[in-house]
C-alpha cells in the first residue's frame, strides 16, 4: 500500500496501481454497478489526451491536477468511464 486515508493507493506491479475511494467522500452518489474507473498510467497526460483528442476522443471537462497527481477522464465507445493518470508527487506525499 502507497496511499493512506480516504484515498489507498496499491501498486500491483511496476505499472499498475489500484486505489479505492468512497464517491460520497468528493461529493459524488454511490451508484450501482459499472461505475469503476480504469485509470490509464501515461508519461504525459496532456500530450496523451492531444492525441487522443485528435482522434475524436471526447473528454469530460478539463485535466484535472490533485496535487499529486494529472488526471482527465474520458469514456470509451461502450460507457465505461477511462482515466488517463500521471502521478508526479512521490507516494508518500499523499
Amino acid at each position: 500500500q502507497v496511499g493512506q486515508g480516504a484515498w489507498p493507493e496499491f501498486q500491483l506491479g511496476e505499472n499498475v496501481s489500484l486505489y479505492l475511494l468512497d464517491p460520497t467522500n468528493i461529493g459524488q452518489e454511490f451508484r450501482g454497478p459499472h461505475t469503476a474507473s480504469i485509470a490509464l498510467r501515461v508519461a504525459d497526460v496532456e500530450e496523451a489526451r492531444s492525441e487522443l483528442e485528435s482522434r475524436g476522443v471526447v473528454f469530460a471537462g478539463e485535466t484535472f491536477d490533485t496535487g499529486v497527481c494529472h488526471m482527465a477522464h474520458f469514456t470509451d465507445p461502450d460507457g465505461n468511464i477511462l482515466m488517463l493518470h500521471r502521478r508526479y508527487a512521490p507516494a508518500d506525499a499523499a
